[in-house]
């Protein structure tokens, strides 16, 4: 296409989701609802795990970067598409729809190599179980959970860079609830095969080896496990990895629907495995990790105890005593009273 049929867009339409008018309310105050749990739920979980001592051990500093990954990840899409599903305007500006592409590949990096991350703890822990704390040192826990998120920035900073380099023509409506790397590419108008490379090898590394990792470390465990099959053995094994093998479960499932959604025509299923991808599973990860999980519920319900306690001598400090009280209390002491 020739340069003068290009035109500069600055911003872009995006449609949102498929809602009547009179379901809006609902569908917004739905949403409103979800968001807010995922942001309070997971905030739960990293309070938790600050505040605990307990909690201070390598698989849950792991889990306090996937919470506060998986409130940032969902941070960047719900807000702006509950802007728009209420108040219709639907135009999202350029660097804007840049960000949020930035920040949706980042942070869904960050999710799916820490996700990797923790499957290897859990490795450690069945199969090294003596040299656990020797493995799972400090220095190392840190050294993974810092490359998780360098690794991902340089990830995302390679899409975006080459994305801001193609050229978009007149079309510029998005049929997206948010600003989509594969729809931006389908709405250039200039030569895109090197995203497309980029996405097709760069993009796979970084689902397909964290994926070969967790399939790795739990295939270590099995054979683990199943060298001494007793029952014992089998259900510590699922008490220390159930939590997380329901989460990458539902990470990884998710990812694959939306993978084969997007290589259709199909904008509904587009749509609904992008709502799970980037709605649902930031919901429900700290109702695994805290429902599935032994200590999250007795950390849980010590931080609530003590709230009752302390809230319970903050009320007692502030009752007054009447005079038959003192009477009676110098009585029982053995005392004279004084009145």
């Amino acid at each position: 296409m020739r340069r003068e049929n290009q035109s500069s867009v600055s911003q872009f339409l995006l449609l949102g989701l498929p809602i009547r008018p009179e379901q809006r309310g609902a569908v917004f105050a739905l949403f409103l609802g979800v968001y807010l749990t995922t942001v309070l739920g997971n905030l739960l979980i990293i309070l938790l795990i600050r505040l605990d001592s307990r909690l201070h051990t390598p698989m849950y500093f792991f889990l306090s970067h996937l919470a506060l990954t998986d409130v940032s990840f969902s941070s960047v899409i719900v807000p702006k598409m509950l802007m728009n599903m209420q108040t219709q305007h639907l135009s999202i500006s350029y660097p804007e729809c840049i960000s949020q592409i930035y920040f949706y590949l980042f942070f869904g990096c960050v999710d799916s190599l820490l996700l990797a991350v923790m499957a290897y703890d859990r490795y450690v822990a069945i199969c090294h179980a003596l040299h656990y704390t020797t493995i799972m040192r400090e220095g190392l826990c840190v050294l993974l959970v810092a490359g998780s998120w360098i690794l991902s920035c340089g990830s995302a900073l390679l899409h975006t860079l080459l994305l801001a380099q193609v050229s978009f023509c007149a079309d510029n409506v998005i049929p997206h609830f948010f600003c989509s790397l594969p729809i931006l590419i389908k709405l250039s108008c200039s030569d895109t095969s090197l995203n497309e490379l980029v996405i097709f090898t760069a993009g796979a590394a970084v689902v397909m080896f964290p994926f070969s990792g967790i399939l790795v470390s739990y295939g270590c465990i099995v054979v683990s496990t199943l060298r001494v099959p007793t029952v014992k053995r089998i259900f510590k094994a699922l008490s220390t990895c159930g939590s997380h093998l329901s989460v990458v479960c539902l990470f990884y499932g998710t990812v694959v629907a939306l993978y084969f959604s997007s290589s259709g025509n199909s904008n509904d299923k587009d749509m609904i495995a992008s709502l799970m991808y980037t709605v649902v599973t930031p919901l429900l990860n700290p109702f695994i990790y805290s429902l599935r999980n032994r200590d999250m519920k007795l950390a849980l319900g010590i931080l609530f105890r003590n709230n009752k306690l302390f809230a319970r001598s903050e009320s007692s400090d502030h009752v007054l005593i009447s005079p038959t009280d003192l009477v009676r209390s110098a009585f029982w002491k053995g005392a004279r009273p004084c009145l």
